[in-house]
C-alpha cells in the first residue's frame, strides 16, 4: 500500500466515523434524521474516495454524491 491509499483508506475511516457520531446524534433529535438520499450522497462520494486512481470515475463519483446531498438540501428546505 502507497502513501496515497493510506490517505484514502484513513479519510474513509474519518468519514465513517463521523456518519456514526451524526447518526447516533440524530437518535436524540427526531426531526435531523439522515434521509435515504443524504445516505446515497455519502456512498457516491465514498465511492469515489475509493476508484481515486482513476480520476475520471472518482471525481464523477464524487460529484454525484455532491449534487444528490444539493437536491436532498433543497428538498429538506422546501418540505
Amino acid at each position: 500500500m502507497n502513501v496515497s491509499q493510506g490517505y484514502i483508506a484513513l479519510s474513509i475511516v474519518v468519514l465513517l466515523v463521523i456518519a456514526v457520531l451524526l447518526v447516533w446524534v440524530g437518535r436524540h433529535r427526531r426531526e435531523s434524521r439522515l434521509t435515504p438520499l443524504a445516505g446515497l450522497a455519502f456512498a457516491f462520494v465514498v465511492a469515489g474516495a475509493l476508484f481515486g486512481s482513476n480520476r475520471f470515475i472518482g471525481y464523477g463519483l464524487m460529484a454525484v454524491g455532491v449534487l444528490l446531498a444539493l437536491v436532498d438540501l433543497y428538498r429538506r428546505k422546501k418540505a
